[in-house]
């Protein structure tokens, strides 16, 4: 069975840049331990399978080489992409039903895309979870606990400067740490993602993450209007908004390579 691939550079304008995913489109589902396989073998942060209910609706599902999870913007914007630059969509929304509920996603200017997905604020936590400060190899100043861990820090420099102990930081019982603090030069906040617990050590540029940053950026600025940077080595941009129980995500794809893979059985 030959299957189609596109591997696309998502929340950037530019190839090499961004966070890559693998995509592909599915007429039927393959089992969940050969979408499994698939991932793994791409050894990205997250390959995305899709399949068309109708209109314009599918279903998408996303794995990282060691797990399925529940959502990931990455690599839904990288599906939206695949959708409209290669497979002639041209409705002017698509919508992807998930574990997470349904995603929508729309053309915005710029050539930019725009994901709709729901907020998940955090709540403070008080106490340094096992494997945290060894780690990170710093201490934050504040935690939060949503989905992931949110650890707070002073400067942009501190975070750009982490160089996490995975071993210890896969400890923390959570699906993945994020730190995050104050940006500059126009940039509202900086964030980078650890997620050793499943299988991505460094996510380059985590749409999910934002669900989560977003609402304590808006609470801690008073603004619902941001541009984001997850300042990986890789680098990635972000322009949000925080809207009700939503939070809006924009940003460029490209396209690096298309091609087939196939799978026997």
């Amino acid at each position: 069975m030959l299957l189609p691939i596109y591997q696309i550079d998502a929340f950037t304008n530019r190839p090499f840049a961004g966070n890559p995913a693998a995509v592909c489109p599915l007429t039927e589902w393959l089992t969940a331990e050969t979408m499994q396989a698939i991932a793994a073998e791409n050894n990205l942060a997250e390959t995305a399978f899709f399949v068309p209910r109708h209109g314009n609706e599918y279903e998408i599902r996303w794995f990282t080489p060691a797990v399925e999870v529940e959502l990931c913007g990455h690599a839904t914007l990288a599906s939206a992409h695949v959708l409209y630059r290669h497979l002639n969509f041209q409705e002017p929304e698509i919508i992807f039903h998930s574990k997470s509920g349904p995603l929508r996603v729309n053309q915005a200017e710029a050539g930019m895309l725009t994901l709709d997905f729901p907020a998940r604020p955090p709540h403070p936590i008080h106490h340094h979870p096992d494997g945290l400060l060894d780690g990170l190899r710093a201490t934050p100043l504040q935690l939060l606990a949503g989905p992931d861990l949110v650890c707070v820090f002073a400067t942009e420099a501190e975070v750009r400067a982490l160089h996490p102990d995975m071993v210890h930081l896969a400890k923390v019982e959570y699906r993945a740490v994020i730190a995050t603090a104050p940006g500059s030069g126009g940039v509202d906040f900086v964030s980078r993602f650890f997620g050793p617990r499943v299988g991505v050590p460094e996510d380059p540029v985590t749409g999910s993450a934002h669900t989560t940053l977003v609402p304590y950026w808006a609470e801690r600025l008073g603004k619902t209007h941001f541009h984001a940077r997850q300042v990986s080595a890789r680098s990635g941009d972000l322009w949000c908004e925080l809207r009700g129980d939503r939070v809006l995500m924009s940003g460029h794809a490209v396209t690096y390579l298309k091609g087939e893979i196939e799978v026997v059985g």
